[in-house]
């Protein structure tokens, strides 16, 4: 397997094009997880106060670290603040809770995970720790354009990094054209957006994996990456997580990326934040928490 390549963000920061995610994975699980995604050569590691596994994260990395699978520099971290930390002394607070959790130093990245609540006041701490050097790179999840310009055009540091939903099915071509005029990369959660909607049984991807002697997952993921869009997949098998990272010793034709643009729906699967009843959803999730959210 090719080692998975870096991009540099708007300050210069490396940050992997394949990174790992750990949404929805069990608290119980996620230490032996994380550390088989490292052992099968992920740096980047996804997680988010409101997954409730920071702690187990924090205890693979510590342990890869003491047992010589990587060095602390080699790992690109990331965790972000939900809607219940926005505001200024709230995430102050909470990146401090974070980051006890993850037992480090300093964070690889942090986010703003939902583009609601006081994010203003949130992305002055976060302005104020990347100054400080706690935070290597900053940005935002799921922010749509108009409301990724407005942050950009009223804060001192811009966003890096737009993680969004982002698959086959909802391409999101023009908001990825926006991010890249504003200088922020663009990151996709969900890559194969679960499974839904027969993803998997895409006729076209099925017939592009024959085509290059890979999966669908892996033609889905070498899309994502030529397409410039850096990708966390997630799973909790080793061989899988070695698959998915199994993608750097091909290309697709151009011809190929044009045929993957007729699957778009322009329609989100899993996640849209400009619908009242989704809206809704997130907020009842804080008043009735469960094992995990987006």
């Amino acid at each position: 397997m090719d080692q998975i390549q870096n991009i540099k963000l708007a300050n210069g920061t490396a940050m992997p094009m394949q990174g790992f995610g750990v949404f929805q994975i069990p608290a119980g699980e996620t230490e032996r997880v994380v550390l088989d995604a490292i052992n099968a050569g992920y740096r980047l590691i996804d997680t988010a106060y409101s997954y409730q596994n920071e702690a187990e994260v924090g205890r693979a990395v510590q342990a890869a670290i003491a047992d010589g699978l990587v060095r602390r520099e080699e790992l690109f971290i990331t965790t972000k603040a939900y809607i219940q930390q926005m505001g200024y002394e709230k995430t102050l607070a909470a990146f401090y809770e974070s980051l006890h959790r993850l037992q480090l130093d300093y964070l690889d990245l942090y986010l703003i995970h939902m583009p609601f609540g006081d994010y203003y006041g949130s992305w002055r701490v976060l302005e104020e720790l990347y100054a400080q050097g706690l935070i290597r790179a900053i940005g935002v999840c799921n922010f749509d354009s108009a409301r990724l310009i407005d942050l950009s055009s009223n804060v001192r540091v811009r966003p890096m990094v737009d993680q969004i939903e982002r698959h086959p099915h909802y391409q999101r071509r023009d908001e990825i054209k926006i991010m890249r005029e504003l200088g922020v990369q663009p990151e996709g959660w969900a890559p194969f957006a679960e499974g839904l909607k027969g993803m998997f049984q895409e006729p076209l991807l099925m017939e592009l994996a024959g085509k290059y002697g890979k999966t669908p997952a892996q033609v889905i993921l070498k899309w994502d990456i030529q397409d410039g869009i850096a990708v966390i997949p997630k799973s909790t098998h080793k061989e899988r997580m070695m698959e998915n990272a199994d993608i750097w010793d091909f290309e697709l034709d151009a011809e190929d990326m044009r045929k993957i643009r007729t699957l778009d729906t322009d329609r989100p699967s899993m996640l849209d934040v400009n619908n009242p009843d989704e809206v809704k959803r997130v907020y009842d999730y804080l008043k009735n928490p469960v094992l995990t959210t987006l």
